[in-house]
């Protein structure tokens, strides 16, 4: 799996991993927030799957409540 985010806004993430058929891309830009990142060890990341969940929601993981509540489109 290989991840991309910038490291000066950090409002949007890309993902991209081999799923055993081809290669898949999923995008994810929050609106309102940003994602927070644990620090880089040797250059890489170990995510979990709660961390994964906790960033695609725009929850900061190092205390878990929304850096931004989210509110209903009109």
């Amino acid at each position: 799996m290989f991840s991309s985010s910038a490291a000066s806004a950090a409002t949007w993430w890309k993902l991209l991993w081999w799923d055993g058929d081809g290669l898949c891309l999923f995008a994810k830009r929050l609106e309102r927030g940003r994602f927070i990142w644990p620090q880089a060890v040797d250059g890489t990341v170990a995510l979990s799957r709660a961390l994964i969940r906790m960033l695609l929601e725009g929850i900061d993981w190092r205390r878990p409540v929304r850096t931004e509540a989210p509110r209903l489109a009109v």
